[in-house]
């Protein structure tokens, strides 16, 4: 049965809105999707767009985002809409608006950077300051679950996200960042590093690994990522 996917990209060209969605289109064409690119979320104001819709991929980083917009992409994500997306594309998202991040269940507050003495390398003053060594890890519902089941722990060096949530998400993959000298938190800090929520008749799925797209080739960075759009597109 054919299916319907929309692709909403902007923000902050930092991560690369453009480049990271085209590597998934052909995977969603691929799937059966046929699939529309929109540059602005007020595309979120058609109705009759979403409606027949079975999932969003947003990768909008910061921005911002106008009621009526957000309260048509809510409803319709309450009425079986998917909403999906990875990194700073849906989880640093429209931060005027704290109804987004209600429905999405977590928010990025920062990505640790590395020590100025040099233990973790060196900084060059570029986005590589904050890239870090650092482990995703399936943890036990994420060893049963579609998106991440098969999959081992993995290593990446690039972008840690700390990210403050609610316990109404279904966690799949954590990190954890360590206590350091160098910075003010005591002891070791756990963040979801891939989960979904249950948004209604919806479904969200979120991936906090993608800054970059050397990090969105990563074999099981894109393999969860290409299983969390299906899993999260429209059941009903």
């Amino acid at each position: 049965m054919p299916r319907n996917a929309l692709v909403v990209r902007g923000g902050w060209d930092g991560h690369a809105p453009v480049a990271a969605t085209e590597l998934f289109i052909p995977f969603l064409e691929r799937e059966g999707f046929t699939v529309r690119v929109e540059e602005s979320n007020e595309v979120y104001e058609d109705e009759a767009l979403l409606a027949s819709t079975d999932l969003v991929v947003q990768t909008v980083t910061m921005s911002t985002i106008e009621r009526s917009a957000f309260e048509k992409l809510r409803t319709a994500v309450e009425g079986g809409l998917g909403f999906a997306g990875w990194h700073g594309g849906i989880a640093d998202s429209y931060r005027n608006n704290s109804d987004y991040l209600h429905m999405v269940g977590g928010q990025f507050a920062t990505h640790p950077g590395k020590p100025h003495d040099g233990s973790l390398g060196e900084r060059p003053g570029d986005a590589s300051d904050n890239f870090l060594p650092y482990t995703v890890e399936i943890n036990e519902a994420g060893r049963s679950h579609p998106i991440t089941q098969g999959l081992d722990d993995f290593e990446l060096v690039n972008e840690q996200y700390w990210v403050l949530h609610d316990d109404y998400i279904d966690v799949l993959a954590t990190t954890t960042h360590p206590a350091r000298e160098d910075q003010p938190w005591h002891r070791p800090v756990t963040s979801p590093a891939v989960w979904t929520r249950q948004w209604g008749e919806g479904r969200i799925f979120v991936a906090t690994p993608g800054h970059d797209i050397e990090t969105l080739q990563h074999a099981s960075v894109r393999t969860i990522i290409e299983r969390g759009l299906l899993w999260a597109s429209r059941t009903a």
